[in-house]
């Protein structure tokens, strides 16, 4: 592969969960020198920053599990299991969606030898500050890290930051939320120790322990259902999803309460538990965070928006590069969570121009960021699919780094099934 002169990398892609993973991985597979940037410690995105200690979209709804996602995301499950995780289908007694249960830790480490395996150069406690744009291309990244400001170049760019944070500061266009600027509900995952690991948990209980809760707190809980809980792959932890918070805009100061209310919830939350349900008397909050569940921010501008009728009607097309086969899912109300299945084959193609940047020729979205109206977006959002489009991504820009010019979307196709993913 040919690389400008001055370009240090032929792809720069900005985020590393799993898009970001995906992403990078793709532009490996298909050759590339990759550059992985991330403003954390560590790679994983909402799985390892936000505890959703769950994979969505590997697998299409239905009585029995059928693989949706292959490729760079088959290959992180393979890692897990390599480290002792079973990353295997997990029924959801809540929502009947087929699910894979994580530990964040050992998917850390899973994802950080999977990037050396391929030759990915990661940059952890680095944040993209600033992009050189030349027209409709960009040059280079500014990138801050522990060491200060760098400048790197690269001949294509991802942005699977899922808050569009290369696309905004190149000076694409974007919305915020949905087309009424209304943002879904964060969500603020806890994890519980103390509990036998042979406890078999009452449902009810914990629905009594949440009315209980609402009795006494200024800040409410909406789940009518007592949320959606499980173990901790590995240990005995419990996993609770119950604590949903209002996001008015993409303030700080929203942020900043969303994040401290959330905090208090949970403290009080634990209390009632080990006073109201049969085997949680020494429980103990065992983590929240590192920060609240994102589920939308800002949606750039690309080439073409998956609209609503693509996804129930599972819309199948030959410019697709990746499979989608989570149902709609949103949260437009706290605590009172919405779905809407696929229909046709279960699943529904996400097209070449919905991971493609309006008005730049060298910008590709993976994640949250890909093309969406705000009911398709329900569904796209989720990490299983976001391995998908991800590669996706990672593959065109390697290829429009090779050859110097966009590919179209067979050529991108035949790439992403050569090396394993399922269109």
């Amino acid at each position: 592969m040919t690389r400008r002169p001055e370009a240090d990398y032929d792809v720069i892609v900005v985020g590393g969960g799993a898009g970001g993973v995906g992403a990078a991985l793709g532009a490996a597979k298909a050759g590339a020198k990759v550059c992985l940037v991330e403003k954390y410690g560590f790679l994983g995105g909402a799985a390892t920053n936000a505890q959703v200690l769950a994979y969505c979209g590997f697998f299409q709804q239905g009585g029995a599990p059928r693989q949706a996602v292959s490729g760079a995301g088959e290959q992180v499950l393979e890692a897990l299991r390599a480290l002792g995780v079973k990353a295997e289908p997990y029924h959801s007694e809540t929502t009947g969606n087929w699910i894979v249960l994580l530990d964040p830790e050992r998917l850390k480490v899973a994802l950080d030898r999977l990037c050396a395996a391929h030759g990915v150069d990661v940059m952890l406690h680095t944040r993209l500050a600033a992009v050189s744009r030349t027209g409709s291309r960009l040059e280079a990244a500014t990138l801050a890290g522990m060491d200060g400001r760098s400048r790197v170049a690269a001949e294509a760019f991802v942005d699977a930051s899922g808050d569009a944070n290369l696309a905004l500061v190149a000076g694409v266009d974007y919305r915020v939320g949905d087309e009424e600027r209304r943002l879904q509900a964060a969500t603020m995952p806890v994890r519980i120790g103390g509990l036998d690991p042979d406890l078999k948990i009452d449902r009810a209980a914990i629905k009594a322990a949440v009315d209980t809760y609402n009795e006494r707190a200024e800040f409410k809980i909406n789940r009518t259902d007592g949320g959606i809980y499980t173990r901790v792959p590995g240990s005995s932890d419990f996993w609770w999803l119950v604590i949903d918070r209002e996001m008015a805009d993409l303030g700080t100061r929203t942020f900043t309460r969303a994040e401290q209310s959330g905090r208090e919830m949970a403290l009080l939350l634990v209390d009632v538990l080990r006073e109201k349900v049969p085997g949680f008397e020494r429980a103990w909050l065992a983590q929240t965070g590192p920060q609240i569940g994102v589920r939308e921010s800002r949606h750039p501008a690309a080439r073409y928006e998956i609209t609503y009728d693509d996804v129930v009607g599972g819309r199948q097309r030959e410019d697709g590069v990746a499979r989608a086969a989570w149902p709609i899912e949103l949260h437009k109300e706290a605590g009172k969570p919405f779905y809407q299945s696929i229909g046709a084959h279960g699943f529904y193609h996400v097209p070449l121009d919905a991971v493609t940047a309006r008005g730049l020729d060298n910008l590709w979205y993976a994640g949250r960021v890909v093309g969406a109206d705000s009911l398709a977006y329900g569904s796209i959002r989720v990490m299983g699919t976001a391995f998908a489009t991800g590669e996706a991504a990672g593959t065109a820009a390697a290829l429009a780094a090779e050859a110097g010019k966009a590919p179209d979307a067979g050529t991108v196709r035949a790439r992403l099934i050569e090396n394993g993913a399922m269109i």
